[in-house]
């Protein structure tokens, strides 16, 4: 084929990607949610659950002369925060946790705590050492402590590659599904079509752009987390580059089949809410997948959020190498071939 043939055949291409890519950078709300949002995210949840070893239990105990000993000997206690609370406001502190447990005076001591909350079940043990401790009982035995920290092991470093998986979803769905719809609204579709412009070329290029900006929108929160937080980073640029990828890809085939027959905002943000609010729930992204049952658990391992958060932990945290990630990949893939193939296929211009 002629350099000039050639050049004519991409050029539609070409030219939707750099249309693309302008309508992204004069954006400013496209630029916070893609660059910002993810920092935002890691340092509160990394505020709000610490992994140090001055992690604490709060522990409430009412005002008052009779029990003064008590406060004092929970004060004077490693690892316990005491605070004063009025017997009428105790319960509702507990429920918004304000306090892990209460403590009311008596022989023996009463302690008030919800048994469905961890942090509560944790902070009685911790209560109840101090205290008995405190009245005199002798330990048969001490045993001996072997503090191990396991670089990558605290919530945080867990998070991050959590929080960079839910941001490459969330641009590459709401982005290219809500281009493509707000394109049909505006009836640039009807003049597309009568271009010189073949259907996958107008398909392609959101995603071509989506990529120009995966780079940056990666390296922005992991450099960020190595600084703030000596987050370990294990894996290679290339290994996590190309998860990235895969990942975006993936997610543009989604947001093009959400959007290849949606006519109104409200129709692609029903699509796209369904698709994507369950995800946030379900693939790890705060807390274990494992965490629920069994019997979901294959349901949940095929989602594509689920592949890119169990992929990106295993190469930022691990280091794992692309090919032990078959698993991942190959769901990845599925979810990037046939929602791409159907939108080609169903795609309409009005």
């Amino acid at each position: 084929m002629p350099s000039d043939a050639r050049r004519d055949t991409y050029r539609p291409l070409v030219e939707l990607t750099l249309a693309r890519l302008r309508e992204f950078v004069r954006e400013p709300e496209a630029l916070f949610w893609t660059f910002l949002f993810p920092i935002i995210m890691s340092v509160a949840m990394a505020i709000a659950f610490p992994a140090s070893a001055g992690q604490t239990v709060r522990v409430g105990v009412s005002p008052g002369a009779e029990t003064a000993a008590v406060r004092q000997t929970l004060a004077g206690a490693r690892d316990i925060v005491v605070r004063e609370i009025p017997e009428d406001d105790q319960l509702r502190a507990l429920r918004d946790g304000e306090v892990h447990l209460i403590v009311a005076v008596g022989s023996p001591p009463i302690y008030r705590f919800d048994p469905m909350r961890e942090e509560s079940r944790l902070a009685r043990l911790v209560v109840d050492e101090a205290l008995k401790r405190a009245a005199g009982r002798t330990e048969p035995w001490q045993a001996k402590e072997d503090l191990i920290e396991i670089p990558g092991s605290r919530y945080v470093d867990w998070l991050i590659p959590g929080i960079i998986s839910l941001g490459i979803m969330n641009n590459s769905l709401w982005s290219i599904g809500f281009m493509t719809v707000q394109a049909r609204l505006r009836k640039l579709l009807k003049r597309l079509a009568a271009s010189p412009m073949r259907r996958h070329d107008f398909l392609l290029a959101p995603v071509i752009a989506r990529l120009a900006f995966l780079g940056p929108e990666v390296a922005v929160p992991l450099v960020f987390a190595w600084i703030a937080f000596s987050m370990p980073i294990r894996g290679g640029a290339i290994s996590i580059g190309l998860v990235a990828i895969s990942g975006a890809l993936m997610f543009g085939s989604l947001g093009l089949l959400m959007g290849s027959r949606a006519r109104t905002f409200e129709a692609a943000s029903g699509l796209m809410n369904l698709m994507s609010v369950p995800m946030w729930v379900l693939s790890g992204v705060f807390f274990s997948a494992s965490n629920f049952p069994d019997a979901v658990q294959p349901f949940i391992q095929v989602l594509p959020l689920t592949a890119l958060v169990d992929a990106m932990r295993r190469v930022v945290l691990e280091g794992a190498v692309l090919t032990s990630l078959w698993t991942e990949l190959a769901v990845i893939g599925t979810w990037t071939i046939v929602p791409f193939a159907i939108a080609l296929k169903i795609f309409k211009w009005r």
